[in-house]
């Protein structure tokens, strides 16, 4: 009989090998399998990133003003004012920066990291109004990073009107005063030229009359002043209004750079209504013309006692009016008028008699007289008239 056996299956440990291989092999695929995704995954976001360009990255802060000194919109800043423009990042350097209009000389250099400063070699103008446009992007400044202003950034100030001490001092030493001025020393810097400095006041001739003396206050308003500003504003074809406005500074700092003086003598003149009425002429503080007889104005048409500056200087004068008897009169050719208190006139007229009052407010001479007076009271000269009333 054949033998046969019973066949029996493997030892266990061998089976438990074999589903942990297989085990092993689900795992890694698996893990593969999620790794594939994941991978994936990453690789559709840095698509989408790259698709959409630079815009996730932090753009770079645009250069800003952080502040100025003086602040814009300043008013009464002084004419020997520095200026400092800060930055909100440090500097490349002080190029980009423009010029003042009204334009001021002088150069923008670094005074720190983020500061530029305006250093000017005069003053600003007083009574101007001073604009900076800080020029954006590649036309303006600049930090050490590169960046630059997105958009312009503008400066505006009110510079204040100089003393009165300081537009006599410069009318002195201009030769537009009776008086001179001796400063102390030089300024201390081109930027003071609109700064009273220190110094002293004289009389320019000992001869000067005390009429005219009485009418100076040192760094104060006064007839003498105004007359003199007149007068330069004559000289300079401005409006002879004695207003020292934007236009008189300029010119009157220009002068004083180039010391370019009045060649012209100084002229006053006296009218005393006592009786016989009559005007002198001084020329630099000496009598020129003495006692030339006049008539001022009659009863009712008095010539008012004051000084005054000639504001209306012609050849010849329409004069028109009422006399005080309710009549009235038209001249059309008064020769060698110059107007000095309204309608009021030292002028040529041709009368009968002169020395007592009989004009209708005008102070009347001689046609010849008037003829040597005129050239010699130009606009801004002083007329003082003194006495009684009619």
């Amino acid at each position: 009989m054949a033998e046969y056996r019973i066949l029996v299956p493997p030892p266990k440990r061998h089976r438990a090998v074999w589903i942990v291989a297989a085990l092993a092999v689900v795992v890694l695929a698996a893990a593969g399998a999620v790794v594939a995704g994941r991978h994936g995954q990453a690789t559709g976001r840095t698509a989408r990133a790259l698709a959409a360009g630079t815009t996730t990255l932090p753009a770079a802060r645009a250069l800003t003003v952080a502040s100025t000194v003086p602040a814009t919109g300043a008013t009464d800043v002084p004419s020997d004012q520095v200026v400092t423009v800060s930055m909100s990042a440090p500097l490349a350097g002080a190029s980009g920066m423009p010029a003042f209009s009204p334009p001021v000389p002088g150069s923008w250099v670094k005074a720190g990291p983020t500061a530029l400063t305006f250093q000017a070699t005069a003053p600003f103008i007083p009574t101007t109004t001073e604009t900076l446009v800080i020029p954006a992007g590649a036309a303006g400044p600049r930090s050490t990073g590169g960046r630059v202003l997105a958009r312009p950034s503008t400066l505006t100030f009110g510079v204040a009107q100089a003393s009165t001490e300081r537009l006599q001092q410069l009318l002195a030493e201009l030769n537009y005063l009776p008086l001179s001025f001796a400063p102390a020393g030089p300024p201390t810097s081109p930027i003071e030229a609109a700064t009273a400095q220190t110094g002293t006041f004289a009389w320019r001739w000992p001869g000067t009359p005390a009429s005219l003396m009485a009418l100076w206050t040192e760094g104060s308003e006064n007839v003498i002043t105004k007359g003199a500003v007149m007068n330069f504003e004559n000289q300079h074809g401005l409006t002879a209004d004695g207003l020292a406005g934007t236009r008189v500074w300029t010119a009157l700092l220009a002068d004083a750079t180039a010391q370019k003086v009045n060649a012209a003598p100084y002229t006053y003149a006296f009218v005393s209504k006592q009786l016989p009425e009559a005007l002198t002429l001084f020329e630099n503080g000496a009598p020129l013309y003495v006692n030339i007889p006049v008539n001022t104005g009659a009863p009712g048409a008095d010539t008012v006692d004051g000084t005054y500056p000639v504001f209306e200087h012609v050849v010849s004068s329409r004069m028109q009016g009422t006399n005080p008897d309710g009549t009235t009169y038209d001249d059309p050719n008064v020769p060698w008028a110059s107007y000095f208190d309204g309608g009021d006139a030292l002028h040529g007229f041709v009368r009968a008699s002169y020395g007592s009052p009989q004009s209708n407010g005008c102070v009347e001479m001689a046609i010849a007289d008037a003829a040597q007076v005129w050239p010699l009271t130009p606009i801004g000269t002083l007329v003082t008239v003194v006495g009684p009333a009619s």
